[in-house]
């Protein structure tokens, strides 16, 4: 009887869209934030031979992706038009909106809050500017307050998230300059996850179900990987999963990567560790940011240097135990036919030239 009483509960808890993500296997999904801005648009997707996909959400489903990501801007309408230019633009209703569609779809979602009305991110973490004139004192039950707010129209949209990202690419802290912090010296950290708790705060109380997931970019170094998570303990910081950005370009080598992922194994065995971020370039076609011999001195900017970092990524991914979780950003960029984003970047997984699928997307499949 208890464990016919079990697999109702389990069976009840799937359906309801509530399932702790440590019950289930390994998470594969991508940040499909601009999708929708693709599909007003008339976009079309396609298969790598050519046929026409008419759901793409559905279609990541037979990739073998089980869950998608999500960002949050405070405010976008107030982010530079250049940013506007580059896919900031998803404000609360705009999330809502494509977080049904994605759990419709049978997808978890991750929510990751950028605290900024646009890109949030090593180098830059800007204040939203309705909040500008909160004094220190307060601001930590500002961002309290909003993030309350979100989650709780989330909750009643019917589109609770399972993974919530406190904060993006936050090594160097957020709210900057209040919150900025370095992971190799002791300032402002008392105050850096004070505004942290009071996020997860938030969280925990609309979303207890949900993982909490605290996400830097710094796998490069782990050192400073390992001072940034010790800090974390010792101000008594409350979170689920280490979440980590990797691309080549700007990480290095896959060796460094795994020398960071054994360190957390073995520092932080009691967390789950997830690539929240990666990608890697196909072309530099149309690309406004780098030259044509950028970034090549790990793997051939191609179609089959994409492949195989996709490749040797998974392969590596899947030696650790520890890690839970891989997500491509911006999987859905796909300049055909359209002008949604001011240039391309050509680190999606469809060809800005024809879109049609590229070969990585096949060697995603793998990691689960």
């Amino acid at each position: 009887m208890k464990f016919i009483s079990f697999l109702i509960i389990f069976a009840g808890m799937w359906l309801s869209g509530c399932i702790p993500v440590s019950a289930q296997e390994k998470l594969l999904g991508g940040d499909i934030s601009l999708l929708p801005s693709y599909l007003e648009k008339g976009t079309e997707f396609r298969t790598q031979s050519g046929r026409l996909i008419k759901r793409p959400l559905r279609f990541f489903r037979q990739q073998g992706w089980n869950a998608m990501r999500v960002r949050l801007f405070v405010d976008p309408e107030k982010a530079p038009s250049s940013h506007k230019g580059e896919g900031v633009c998803q404000d609360l209703d705009y999330v809502i909106a494509l977080s049904k569609d994605i759990k419709r779809a049978g997808h978890q979602l991750m929510l990751d809050f950028h605290y900024s009305d646009t890109w949030a991110d090593p180098g830059k973490q800007f204040i939203p500017n309705d909040w500008l004139q909160v004094d220190s004192v307060a601001l930590p039950d500002t961002l309290y307050q909003y993030t309350r707010h979100c989650l709780e129209k989330m909750v009643k949209a019917g589109c609770s998230p399972e993974l919530i990202q406190v904060g993006n690419e936050i090594t160097f802290g957020m709210l900057w300059p209040k919150g900025k912090v370095d992971p190799m010296k002791p300032e402002r950290w008392s105050y850096f996850c004070q505004l942290l708790n009071s996020g997860v705060k938030a969280c925990r109380e609309v979303c207890p179900q949900a993982k909490i997931i605290i996400h830097t970019e710094h796998a490069l170094d782990s050192a400073a990987t390992r001072s940034y998570y010790e800090k974390l303990a010792a101000y008594g910081v409350d979170y689920d999963i280490i979440g980590l950005s990797y691309y080549p370009m700007w990480h290095e080598r896959l060796p460094i990567l795994s020398e960071t992922l054994n360190m957390l194994e073995r520092e932080f065995p009691q967390k789950q560790v997830m690539i929240v971020e990666t990608a890697f370039y196909y072309s530099h076609e149309n690309d406004r940011w780098a030259k044509p011999s950028q970034y090549s001195e790990y793997y051939p900017i191609s179609i089959e240097g994409q492949r195989q970092f996709t490749a040797e990524l998974v392969a590596e991914l899947n030696h650790h135990k520890n890690v839970t979780g891989l997500f491509w950003w911006f999987p859905e960029e796909n300049g055909y036919k359209n002008t949604v984003t001011k240039g391309w970047l050509n680190r999606g997984l469809f060809n800005n030239r024809t879109g049609r699928a590229l070969p990585a997307l096949l060697e995603l499949k793998k990691f689960r």
